[in-house]
């Protein structure tokens, strides 16, 4: 299909967008919104030094971020499915934004953990890729739907490749403090560029794979989704991809400060992790609609468990930094388009924005356990090591528990006229 594919819109619109604009506008919002988030460790050390806090303390607040941007999705998604995407994006940008600015004058606990985490987190689940690969399900002509997701995925990584070293750049010139208050001004992009996503009064589904449940109410779908067991297991081996992220994202700089890197490293590292993102997440959704999105995902899994264990085990150099980044990267998002996918095959796109969001709740949970565990664990016992073997375990423990995964719709029954 072209780039000028036209696609459904909301009832009402005189001339339908083009598909490549869709997709364009949402990889723009994914990238925006991701890559600020992704560079909250390189501030735990200046934070903690400038106000004599402890690596648990700005440990705390993104753990508080991970779970409440887990906990709102579900909801910001039940809204965006029911009103539409656009007002979901610009109030949840609006909130992450805020949360940015106030957070470069906490300087208390308190303070840091009701900008960083409570603002920021709600902020997160209204404004981040997840609505962006929901409205990418209801929009997008069906053969572009998984490089869609891919496309989306991949530019959060380009946003997480892009911050790290601006993010430096920023704190060595105008200070920590400027540099937040910078990144949520770049935030507000992302108001103009989700009208192409509005969703209010596209049709849910086209006719194909799920049947037709006209009647139903996001009560059915919700239970409908938590009776189904390969959803479950989707949804509990998703907690293992944020529990890596998350604390990879928050304590990786800290870490290799602490083995005789440079702050720069820990930076380039991230940056890394983001470009090699780029190339698994499209790589992952183009095999999204090849081949089994269950197998994709266990490889994935394992594949991370590999490369954690063989990190910790080597000498920590440079070198061997850039390398853990480079294939970290890979596996790093690309749980996200065979995820994505298999609750659109199960569920279709009805209430997609929602179901996705339980998944993604799991997801942050393992996030927030990552980043507290990660902190607390430090200050326990001066070590990240338990935190890094027992990402190995969760690692190999989701790539079994997606093997029983069915993939085909759900079977309902036709509602009589």
């Amino acid at each position: 299909m072209s780039a000028t594919s036209s696609v459904p819109v909301p009832s009402g619109t005189r001339r339908a967008l083009p598909a490549m604009l869709i997709l364009v506008a949402g990889c723009v919002i994914a990238l925006v919104t991701f890559g600020p988030r992704s560079v909250f460790g390189l501030f735990l050390l200046p934070m903690s030094q400038e106000f004599g806090w402890g690596r648990d303390v700005f440990g705390l607040a993104v753990a508080l971020q991970n779970l409440l941007w887990g906990v709102g999705s579900p909801f910001a998604g039940a809204i965006a499915d029911r009103f539409g995407t656009v007002r979901v994006l610009c109030c949840g940008a609006l909130l992450y934004a805020a949360g940015l600015v106030l957070m470069a004058y906490a300087d208390t606990p308190g303070m840091l953990h009701l900008t960083a985490g409570v603002m920021v987190g709600f902020g997160l689940s209204a404004a981040s890729f997840n609505l962006v690969l929901a409205a990418f399900g209801k929009l997008l002509p069906d053969e572009w739907k998984s490089i869609g997701f891919g496309a989306a995925t991949a530019a959060g990584s380009f946003g997480q490749f892009l911050f790290p070293p601006l993010s430096r750049a920023l704190m060595d010139t105008i200070g920590w403090h400027e540099t937040l208050i910078v990144f949520g001004a770049a935030l507000l992009i992302v108001m103009p560029f989700s009208l192409a996503l509005a969703t209010r009064g596209v049709a849910a589904a086209k006719p194909g794979a799920v049947a037709a449940a006209p009647q139903q109410g996001i009560g059915a779908a919700i239970g409908e989704a938590l009776r189904h067991p390969s959803y479950v297991m989707l949804v509990l081996g998703f907690f293992t991809c944020g529990f890596q992220l998350a604390f990879v994202t928050v304590h990786m700089p800290a870490f290799l400060v602490d083995n005789g890197m440079s702050l720069s490293v820990g930076a380039y590292t991230l940056a890394l992790i983001g470009l090699f993102n780029i190339l698994g997440s499209l790589t992952a959704g183009y095999l999204s609609s090849r081949v089994s999105r269950k197998w994709l995902l266990a490889w994935i899994y394992a594949g991370r468990g590999v490369a954690i264990a063989v990190f910790v085990l080597m000498p920590i150099t440079p070198l061997s930094c850039y390398v853990f980044g480079a294939a970290m990267g890979f596996l790093w998002l690309s749980t996200v388009p065979p995820t994505s996918g298999l609750v659109m095959l199960m569920f279709g796109t009805r209430y997609m924005a929602m179901l996705y969001g339980f998944a993604f709740f799991s997801h942050q949970v393992g996030g927030f356990l990552g980043v507290w565990l990660g902190g607390t664990l430090y200050v326990a016992t001066g070590s990240y090591t338990w935190v890094w073997w027992l990402s190995v375990a969760l690692s190999f423990a989701s790539a079994a528990i997606n093997l029983p995964i069915k993939e085909r719709p759900v079977v309902r029954v036709p509602v009589a006229a």
